[in-house]
């Protein structure tokens, strides 16, 4: 039987996505924790790109909406109740959460590559519901303690911060590297938030749009860029890492000419599923392409960064939306001076 604090009810109301573009807003149970498991009274929910992916096309590649699904996985929230085997001491307890139920025996799993796991549950990836919803549930060890200083919008932002952390990762970004990123939007002023905290010395963003090249400076950018400028010249830049975060071809083929003999390439933003690579580039200078997939490990060092004095997450949020008005908070990312919208589930 799980522990649950009296004041919990029964129902709670979820908005759910319905079909492309439509939302509706509906009465749902509560979920009861299971063994090992945390019921959390959600808070915040960030917004991510592959929520509007999701909104505006029904799909992301493979990953198809079938059916009604409750988008969201950037949380913050409250520990309400702990299932069987959880320290009933965690109740009460602020938590950021990491939004994935890996299988835990398959090969990906049992080698430290949690995040390829084949058999992967995840928040609001098709058929798995997530967080725009008053209340959840995660693996115990899935919801992470954050402090007080911390924002419930900036605890939600520890999911993305993750993916540029593990961007870093995988670039093996070190003290003293020059690294360029291309898209200024909110992943590309996290994997700048994470690319300086790994020691970067430069850290170069280019973007089409002003208002976000004049931003990112906050979030760690040296240097920025307008790509379509006359004057641009990736090839000279000779950077020791690149990550590429807007998902647009152009940007790609740009960054690949920017790094030196060596260098480490990262695709992180959702672009075509097919692009036209320089494979003669790539092999002469023998260039490292790679890809991620949501992270492993990346918390408690998400967290500590956050907690650093000269880093600000809760600067990214540019609107919060009651959880009634999801839809408009999935509209908003079409703005290009939107940067990161939250909605706001309820408050502490």
């Amino acid at each position: 039987m799980s522990t649950t604090a009296p004041e919990i009810p029964d129902r709670m109301r979820a908005n759910v996505l319905t079909g492309k573009r439509s939302m509706e807003m509906q009465e749902r149970p509560v979920p009861t924790p299971g063994p090992g498991e945390v019921l959390i009274k959600v808070r915040t929910v960030g917004v991510c790109g592959s929520d509007v992916h999701y909104y505006t096309d029904g799909r992301i590649g493979d990953m198809i909406v079938d059916g009604p699904l409750v988008l969201g996985h950037e949380v913050s929230g409250v520990i309400a109740a702990v299932g069987p085997g959880v320290d009933e001491g965690r109740v009460g307890e602020r938590v950021a959460i990491e939004p994935q139920r890996p299988c835990r025996v398959c090969r990906a799993c049992t080698t430290g590559h949690l995040n390829l796991c084949p058999e992967m549950k995840f928040y609001a990836t098709p058929p798995i519901d997530g967080a725009f919803a008053e209340y959840v549930t995660a693996p115990a060890e899935f919801a992470f303690a954050v402090p007080d200083t911390l924002s419930d919008a900036a605890a939600a932002l520890l999911e993305p911060l993750s993916v540029g952390l593990w961007a870093c990762r995988k670039a093996g970004i070190g003290p003293g590297d020059r690294v360029l990123i291309t898209g200024a939007g909110p992943i590309g002023a996290l994997a700048a938030v994470a690319a300086r905290s790994y020691g970067a010395a430069e850290v170069i963003v280019t973007d089409p749009v002003a208002s976000r090249r004049e931003r990112i400076a906050a979030f760690g950018a040296t240097a920025t860029h307008d790509p379509a400028a006359a004057d641009f010249a990736p090839e000279t830049l000779a950077v020791d890492a690149f990550i590429e975060c807007s998902g647009a071809t152009p940007a790609m083929l740009a960054g690949l000419r920017a790094l030196r003999r060596g260098g480490t390439a990262v695709m992180v933003g959702m672009g075509a599923d097919e692009m036209t690579l320089p494979v003669q580039l790539i092999a002469r200078n023998e260039l490292v392409l790679t890809g991620i997939f949501r992270y492993v490990d990346t918390w408690p060092t998400a967290i500590a960064i956050a907690g650093q004095p000269d880093v600000d997450l809760d600067a990214l949020v540019t609107a919060e939306f009651a959880l009634e008005d999801a839809e408009s908070a999935l509209n908003a990312d079409a703005d290009p001076l939107s940067m990161k919208s939250c909605v706001v589930v309820s408050r502490g």
